[in-house]
């Protein structure tokens, strides 16, 4: 049951701060702070746990058994480095907004918990009607936050945010009821279990619809090119909070859908389809680190920083080897902690500064030496310095995908040069040149300090001691392989068993 609690907490202590704000602007915080820290604690509990067979942890009951639906939740490596992420990065944007949030403190975090909530379904779902539950319930919550207590244009951005996930929603419940009904139709069988639908028998040109409908909607979240388009706006106008749990939490679950759903589910279809996935991976990277040093308001450059980074994620995946893969995991983390952590400063800057624009930064290495030791050692981890998470995680992708094409992967290569020029951009445009006596900043306080500390420890650790990450989520990358049937002859539609229909539904 510790699985169903890591969902139960958050969800549950959302609803304790909405209830406890109506009274108490305090109360809230140290609510929230608990019900991030308590299934940080019980997932790291898990570290070290010899998995049964292939899952660390798993509970599954009947749900709505008639249709086949079962809450089916499964935890292996890849869910628990995931989930220590999105637990960890909670913490952290609930001890942000600590002072910052002062109206409504208690529906705020409310919307804060319930995203972690969703999250945590999301990583942990193995029934695709769950999974699907869940990508919807973590959707709303950050609509809520951005709309309400974002910036000045939170409500085109907001919008914007909702509709882009929205649709892209839709067609993902489109293509796993097509899975469902397929598997139905030729097996008799009527389930959304993610092990029983793997290796589903598919006519071609199905099996590419169906893995397009799974593509769009993971590749909006991530966001791949030319999916990209709402992250700015969204990530610009969100509170610092949001922005950290957006570029932190959410885009990582475009990531794992990829993962564990497209290419194990859709194998041929992802074969056919991994050359022009991997170009928009490269498009990503390159296309994400010119508009990024193109930018003037800083947020908005921090924004596109991620779809550069994003795009060694798709490239990793659609490489589809474990060099490529483990890359993939390990940039994932190491993306939410170091854009996460640019995001916290980024905000920490707008607060004191009350504008976003580089124009009217300069010089502030001088007068906030703190904040610039810091801001200089995530751009040098967002830009691949060796001995820092972000490196391992691109080393490997590209290290993977060589051995693939070697033209794309050198063309990737070019996005580590675009990351040294608008990370060494950031630098000298906030903090060094001339400073306009009339501004001051403030330099971090000692709670901004802590807070700071704990990601830049996390990438050092990563990147020095990246050991015993690779060993915990080898087995899930070694599984997600294996999951991939060989290909075979195709089976003609005359070929397929059709059930009658007064039996098609029954298990």
């Amino acid at each position: 049951m510790i699985l169903l609690w890591l969902i139960l907490i958050p969800l549950l202590g959302g609803i304790a701060t909405w209830a406890a704000g109506l009274r108490s602007a305090t109360a809230p915080r140290w609510i929230a702070l608990a019900s991030t820290a308590a299934p940080f604690l019980m997932t790291l509990s898990l570290w070290g746990t010899e998995p049964g067979d292939r899952w660390i942890a798993t509970c599954d009951f009947p749900w709505i058994p008639a249709s086949g639906i079962a809450f089916y939740l499964a935890l292996d490596g890849l869910s628990l480095l995931l989930l220590l992420l999105t637990f960890l990065l909670g913490m952290l944007a609930v001890l942000v907004s600590w002072h910052s949030v002062k109206e409504r403190t208690g529906l705020f975090h409310a919307n804060l918990l319930w995203i972690l909530s969703g999250t945590a379904g999301v990583f942990l779902a193995l029934d695709l009607f769950l999974f699907f539950f869940f990508w919807e319930l973590m959707v709303l919550p950050m609509y809520f936050m951005i709309g309400i207590w974002g910036h000045e244009n939170r409500t085109y951005a907001a919008v914007k945010f909702f509709l882009f996930t929205q649709s892209s929603g839709l067609l993902l419940l489109l293509a796993i009821l097509g899975l469902h009904f397929a598997h139905a139709a030729s097996t008799g069988i009527a389930t959304f279990r993610y092990d029983a639908l793997l290796g589903t028998t598919l006519r071609p040109e199905l099996e590419m619809a169906l893995m397009l409908g799974f593509f769009a909607a993971f590749a909006v979240k991530l966001p791949a090119f030319p999916f990209h388009t709402w992250l700015a706006d969204a990530h610009t106008e969100a509170p610092t909070a949001g922005s950290l749990i957006l570029a932190g939490i959410l885009l990582k679950t475009g990531g794992y859908g990829l993962l564990r759903f497209v290419h194990p589910l859709f194998p041929q279809a992802s074969a056919n389809f991994a050359p022009l996935a991997m170009l928009l991976g490269v498009i990503g990277i390159l296309y994400g680190a010119k508009l990024a040093f193109g930018q003037t308001d800083l947020k908005r450059l921090i924004a596109y920083t991620s779809i550069s980074h994003m795009g060694f994620v798709l490239l990793g995946i659609f490489a589809w080897n474990t060099w490529a893969l483990q890359g993939v995991v390990i940039q994932m983390l190491a993306h939410g902690l170091s854009t996460g952590a640019l995001f916290i400063l980024a905000g920490g800057i707008q607060d004191r500064l009350h504008t976003r624009e580089l124009h009217r930064m300069g010089g502030f290495a001088a007068i906030a030496p703190r904040m610039a030791a810091f801001a200089l050692f995530f751009a040098l981890a967002s830009l691949g310095l060796p001995g820092l998470g972000n490196f391992i995680g691109e080393f490997l992708v590209l290290l993977g995908s060589f051995q693939i094409s070697a033209a794309t992967t050198a063309c990737a290569a070019l996005g580590i040069v675009g990351a040294t020029v608008y990370s060494l951009w950031i630098m000298q445009r906030v903090f060094h040149g001339p400073h306009n006596e009339s501004v001051a900043l403030p330099d971090l306080s000692v709670r901004e300090t802590a807070i700071l500390a704990i990601p830049a420890a996390a990438l050092l650790w990563i990147g020095l001691f990246s050991t015993p990450l690779l060993g915990i989520s080898a087995p899930s990358v070694d599984a997600l392989q294996s999951n991939q049937p060989p290909v075979t002859t195709t089976v003609t539609p005359a070929a397929v068993p059709v059930p009658h229909p007064d039996n098609a539904s029954q298990p």
